[in-house]
């Protein structure tokens, strides 16, 4: 639903039941940059994790349709541009499962790097798509690597930021790591992986962790 608004052009209503029960809001934004903001601000929230991506993500979709939605990470980068602070590792899962979503239909693949078990599992998942595309699908193949590249980057984002335990931090750069040989070398990424969660300078950082 359209009405005039203050910057003389017309305004995109659009229901927001988490921002003040079932108020609806007029978005007076003319660009996805403007709408991404001005949602952030109506959601009153000083960080930004899945639930605010979420909404923003609704509000896109509304206004500008469906193609036009962008990813979480490109949300949350626009937001920390602007002094949002970041919940990292909910944003890096929220990012990851919505790109595997609009990549494969199989909605019991979750896709999870809170941990560095879960992130093997993630792995292993990205490893059985990569399987499952086969060599010959080029394009597949090129949107899996983006994705794996992008998780990578939310990855040294979390291992760069200032209000992440120094823990975590630690494993987001293990993770990334683990993330390089994967595309370099995904047929030997799952024994290298066996040896390195093995070896003495893992366990020195993270301790054992289970297969």
């Amino acid at each position: 639903m359209k009405g005039a608004g203050q910057f003389g052009v017309l305004d995109y209503r659009v229901s927001m039941n988490d921002v003040q029960g079932t108020t609806e809001v007029f978005w007076q934004a003319r660009t996805k940059d403007e709408l991404i903001v001005e949602v952030w601000q109506a959601l009153e929230s000083s960080q930004v994790g899945a639930h605010e991506l979420q909404q923003i993500q609704h509000a896109i979709r509304e206004k500008f349709g469906e193609g036009a939605v962008n990813s979480p990470a490109s949300i949350a980068r626009t937001l920390a541009e602007r002094g949002a602070a970041l919940r990292h590792p909910e944003v890096l899962d929220f990012d990851s499962q919505w790109r595997s979503d609009q990549m494969f239909a199989d909605p019991t693949a979750k896709l999870s790097f809170d941990s560095l078990i879960n992130a093997a599992a993630s792995l292993e998942q990205l490893e059985a798509w990569r399987k499952a595309i086969g060599e010959d699908n080029e394009t597949k193949l090129a949107r899996l690597r983006e994705l794996a590249i992008e998780i990578k980057n939310e990855l040294l984002l979390v291992y760069k930021s200032k209000f992440v335990v120094s823990r975590t931090r630690r494993e987001a750069l293990e993770v990334a790591r683990w993330l390089t040989v994967w595309m370099e070398q995904p047929a030997l990424f799952t024994e290298w992986l066996s040896l390195r969660r093995r070896s003495l300078q893992f366990i020195r950082l993270f301790g054992e962790t289970t297969d």
